[in-house]
């Protein structure tokens, strides 16, 4: 029974190098695509994202998966990506059938996006890319606000990025203070008590009314930022470019 359980974790903890891979989750396509395009078998529809995705150039030559474990054994994968809100019922299923998972946890802050990405990397055999990722990172990274802003990034409907998220932490890195809550803020309280900078994701192709507020006259006089919603999308090296971006 333990040389079973011990060939289980070797399995397991082994790396994929040559492996055929797909990737059940947009966090998890980004990475296969950076660091070992290669062996892609399959990602995604919204790797194909330009709203989402910072991977749609190599998106394209990779067929899309939709979430069904039809799709994917179609493929004939040895391992697939995803994280711990991938659909459970389709990786389980896949378990059952032989096929290696490997499930993430998304990192909330840049330690944890170092941590990720040599864990990926090693199990893709593709720690030259991944340390080359880092390195970009690390370049981003090293660019600050000279002074301390009050910032408040706004999603749409009034949603705003509280304390321990992870736009939380890319504010926190660019030498900004962040003010938002976490919960909906009304124009009338942001007209109260101005930020020095309203974060904002850019403008959709197709405004809506969940978007629209964020127009208004009342907040024209207040500087922004407008940040490529792909580089917040998912948590990963190319976000620190949202860091660089509200630095500059």
């Amino acid at each position: 029974m333990r040389l079973i359980l011990w060939l289980t974790v070797l399995l397991l903890s082994s790396p994929a190098w040559g492996a055929r891979v797909a990737s059940l989750n947009l966090c998890t396509d980004e990475y296969l695509l950076l660091l070992a395009p290669e062996q892609a078998v399959g990602v995604t529809f919204l790797a194909r994202d330009p709203a989402l995705s910072v991977v749609v150039t190599q998106a394209q030559s990779v067929p899309s998966l939709r979430a069904d474990a039809e799709s994917v054994l179609r493929l004939a994968p040895d391992l697939v990506l995803a994280t711990q809100w991938s659909a459970q019922a389709t990786l389980n299923l896949l378990e059952r059938r032989g096929i290696r998972v490997a499930r993430f946890v998304l990192p909330e802050g840049f330690d944890g996006i170092r941590r990720q990405t040599r864990e990926i990397a090693t199990l893709l055999g593709a720690q030259t890319r991944g340390e080359a990722l880092l390195e970009v990172m690390e370049r981003n990274l090293r660019i600050r606000q000279p002074a301390p802003r009050r910032s408040l990034a706004l999603a749409p409907r009034g949603w705003s990025s509280g304390p321990g998220s992870f736009t939380d932490a890319v504010l926190s890195a660019a030498g900004l203070v962040n003010v938002g809550s976490g919960g909906q803020i009304t124009l009338e309280a942001i007209v109260a008590h101005p930020p020095e900078l309203l974060v904002l994701a850019r403008d959709p192709a197709f405004p809506s009314l969940a978007t629209d507020f964020l127009r208004h006259p009342a907040l024209a006089d207040i500087p922004r930022r407008q940040i490529p919603p792909a580089l917040l999308a998912c948590a990963g090296p190319w976000s620190a470019r949202a860091v660089s971006l509200l630095a500059s």
